[in-house]
């Protein structure tokens, strides 16, 4: 079972800066998504990189917004077009149960930053739920096939008799197997959904950011559900849980740059090596269906 990665978008800010992280320290695929201009986004998460085989690198394109189509009863229909589009790509790049999805990070993000409840605009909101919260649940639905699963991991274990040397499992002393260590990733599969800490309910104070808030709940509150449904058909061979990758400096917060103290604003570089260190050292499956900060601190809901 070949390990590889999934990074949804890519094409700019942490995704990139995710998708850059991936290739320089570990030896597996990494599949990166973006809306369009798939040549442009795989030169910018490739240049500078020195000794990396570009053969690793696949730029896919998906979009998690798809197309709005209204039925007859008036009902917005989303086109999943490019998103089961790129999981049938990756199905054929990568057949399991040869291969698996070892460390995704789900993070799509969009930002309209209302003060008051006069400023919600319902075409915003709609926009901001479509992508913070629907986003990372259409991902979960079309890639979760590629995650290791029980059954797939006891049908790897009969096929080589529980040859403890089998190069992409570990059988462990109760004959049980697991998936073999893989350099800078985690020894479990990991589903990681971008939230944010303004998404905890406990941790608002201030209020604001109406339909951001929301939907970024949303993103925790279905990290936790996809796991509960990963304990039963994976156990402790994939999880999923929700990340706060800190206040980058990326376009999506770059309005607020002035009003964050000077070290409390991350680099993209510096913001994706602590998430790849938390959920890779970090957070083991102990911390599985949690909200985590990029210091690796737990984040109340």
């Amino acid at each position: 079972m070949s390990p590889w990665t999934l990074v949804s978008p890519a094409s700019r800010g942490i995704g990139r800066a995710l998708a850059r992280r991936l290739l320089q320290t570990t030896d597996v695929p990494v599949v990166a998504t973006a809306r369009r201009d798939l040549d442009k986004s795989r030169e910018e998460i490739l240049s500078g990189l020195e000794q990396v085989d570009e053969r690793r690198l696949k730029v896919l394109r998906l979009d998690v917004l798809g197309a709005c189509v209204w039925n007859q009863d008036t009902h917005c229909l989303i086109h999943e077009s490019t998103i089961s589009s790129a999981a049938s790509e990756c199905g054929k790049l990568f057949p399991p149960p040869a291969h698996h999805l070892r460390l995704t990070f789900a993070i799509p993000g969009l930002l309209f930053p209302e003060r008051s409840p006069a400023q919600i605009d319902a075409a915003n909101a709609l926009l901001t739920f479509r992508t913070n919260s629907l986003g990372p649940l259409l991902l979960m639905k079309h890639f979760e096939a590629f995650l290791p699963s029980k059954k797939q991991l006891k049908q790897q274990e009969r096929r080589r008799g529980g040859d403890p040397g089998a190069a992409d499992l570990v059988v462990g002393a109760d004959g049980g197997a697991s998936l073999a260590p893989a350099r800078n990733l985690p020894p479990h599969a990991v589903f990681a959904a971008m939230s944010a800490r303004v998404g905890s309910v406990s941790d608002n104070a201030l209020g604001g950011w109406f339909s951001y808030r929301a939907s970024k709940a949303a993103v925790t509150q279905a990290a936790r559900s996809f796991d509960v449904h990963l304990q039963r058909s994976a156990g402790r061979a994939a999880v999923a849980l929700a990340l706060h990758p800190g206040t980058v400096k990326t376009e999506l917060s770059e309005e607020f740059w002035g009003s964050v103290p000077k070290d409390g604003l991350l680099e993209p570089e510096f913001a994706a090596e602590r998430l790849c260190e938390v959920v890779t050292r970090e957070v083991g499956v102990d911390g599985r269906g949690r909200f985590w900060d990029w210091k690796g601190e737990e984040i109340l809901p």
